[in-house]
């Protein structure tokens, strides 16, 4: 029934006074009454339900849209301060927006990765991130992590540095991704899961770009690694912190991979690694009854992790715990900020955010 006062007239009709003392709809195209009440009712609500259908159709279209943007926009969300406060003493309720995401969004990553003392850290930190983490981030800031790991992928294409590193950067984060998609059910990921698998392609997609890369040798005439005297290249490759930099080192000439099997180099690094007590647990001997410790580099590095060793740091500052990069600003009433600031790993910067 209609509400009283109510007007049921459509564009094009007009009330009319009949004989019988009713009022009915009179169409002004066709001239004709519409027979009663309930006859137009019923057309009303015939076309309110097709307006509803194509409300719902519209609707779906348009959020279809809205995932397929949001998976491809290359916008990152800037804060004007570069700084995060943070409380490990708290409770959650006391931490409000201090949270992971909320950090990853406002210490400026974007600008840190083209930093080379400080690119290392930021593909660590997106490593261990991508290893467990990713369910506490925000929608915001699992895609500026996205962002942030797209301009990673693209620098390393540019100057064709680190790709064993972002290869493996990008195999972790895939692997986690594929187990928390077949959760998807349980919630586990912010968004839609249509974005979830955009951006698996899009990894899968970066992975063929890195396994295609062609080293190209340098045009310059000039003196090369090889032309140095032994000693400066022994000097050199100490430098390495890494075992398998020195395994592709000696890969590249017959005399590099001589050089590279010098034991004194794979012991400095095991002692640069690793404890004595570690040492003396995974001894391992050659045929000519020696210490190899090349293998036991090897070995050691899949039984304790490596010392990790960064050009710049995240800081944490203990007189107002605001954690930012090495000469940001940030409002500290210690006398000396410089004094108060501690180096955070990636690990220990994570840490900070579990409660």
């Amino acid at each position: 029934m209609p509400f009283l006062g109510q007007d049921w007239r459509s564009p094009g009709q007009s009330w009319v006074k009949t004989a019988d003392g009713w009022k009915r709809f009179l169409d002004e195209k066709s001239g004709s009454f519409v027979s009663d009440l309930s006859s137009y009712c019923s057309k009303e609500v015939y076309n309110k339900e097709n307006l509803f259908n194509s409300l719902n159709y519209d609707v779906a279209a348009k959020k279809r849209k809205k995932d397929i943007l949001n998976s491809k926009t290359k916008t990152q969300y800037f804060h004007q301060e570069k700084w995060i406060y943070v409380h490990k003493g708290s409770t959650k309720e006391r931490h409000g927006y201090c949270t992971l995401g909320e950090a990853f969004n406002r210490l400026d990553f974007s600008t840190a990765i083209l930093d080379s003392r400080r690119f290392n850290y930021v593909v660590r930190l997106l490593e261990l991130i991508a290893k467990s983490q990713l369910t506490s981030l925000s929608g915001i800031a699992q895609k500026n992590f996205m962002n942030i790991l797209e301009k990673v992928v693209l620098k390393v294409l540019e100057d064709q540095q680190n790709i064993r590193l972002i290869r493996e950067l990008l195999q972790t984060l895939y692997t986690s991704l594929c187990m928390l998609v077949q959760r998807v059910g349980k919630s586990v990921l912010v968004g839609n899961i249509n974005t979830w698998v955009y951006r698996m392609e899009t990894i899968l997609h970066w992975q063929q770009q890195l396994s295609g890369i062609q080293i190209t040798r340098p045009a310059f005439k000039g003196l090369t690694f090889t032309d140095l005297p032994v000693c400066l290249q022994l000097n050199i490759m100490q430098r390495l912190s890494d075992g398998r930099d020195l395994v592709s080192l000696g890969q590249a000439a017959a005399d590099l991979h001589v050089l590279s099997e010098d034991r004194l180099l794979w012991k400095r690094l095991c002692q640069y690694h690793f404890s004595e007590r570690q040492i003396r647990k995974r001894l391992i001997l050659s045929d000519k009854g020696q210490l190899d410790w090349k293998k036991m580099y090897f070995k050691l590095i899949r039984c304790y992790p490596r010392r990790e060793q960064y050009g710049d740091t995240l800081q944490l500052c203990r007189h107002c715990h605001i954690v930012s990069w090495k000469g940001t600003v940030h409002p500290c009433t210690a006398n000396n900020p410089e004094s108060c600031s501690s180096s955070l790993s990636p690990q220990d910067f994570i840490n900070l955010f579990k409660f």
